[in-house]
């Protein structure tokens, strides 16, 4: 049975956007309670050698909009990564629903065999838009989302299961 990138992907993504985002709110809130401001939150990470919380959410929501593009066959939309507050992240999750909702199923009917390239950092990884989805888009993005709220946790937010999986 051929998979049906669209539904593999776009639907599934606006879902852990709309939940990352009320993360955010989440994450306001038990600052306002606890008497410090949100954007202490913004700059935690559980390592000294890994990324802090903006750019946990950056990522994610590149990791989003460059696979509805490239399954679509269109250039990935630019959004420079210079957020430093929560509203400012949640802009840029609105901005990336946004572009995600513009993509119609029809456009992605048939990608799962498209080529596809990604350039990184010393090297160009080529797929199929199969193979990007499952085996590059989804560990990105949920290893990414996963890391915000991990970060919000650690950090004392009132966050649990329910939140992650958006319930």
């Amino acid at each position: 049975m051929a998979i049906d990138l669209y539904e593999a992907t776009i639907p599934l993504l606006m879902h852990h956007l709309s939940s990352l985002e009320k993360l955010l709110d989440k994450a306001v809130e038990s600052a306002e309670k606890r008497g410090f401001e949100a954007t202490n939150l913004l700059r935690a990470r559980l390592a000294p050698d890994m990324f802090d919380f903006i750019r946990q959410v950056q990522i994610a929501t590149d990791m989003a909009k460059g696979c509805g593009a490239r399954l679509a066959g269109l250039p990935v939309p630019s959004f420079p990564d210079v957020e430093t507050s929560v509203p400012e992240l949640k802009a840029r999750i609105a901005k990336t629903r946004d572009f995600l909702s513009t993509l119609e199923r029809a456009t992605i009917a048939g990608a799962e065999d498209r080529a596809i390239a990604v350039t990184i950092p010393g090297r160009t990884l080529e797929f199929t838009g199969k193979t990007y989805a499952q085996t590059w888009v989804w560990p990105n993005f949920y290893f990414h989302y996963t890391m915000a709220y991990a970060l919000l946790r650690h950090n004392g937010v009132a966050v649990g299961k329910a939140d992650f999986l958006g319930a």
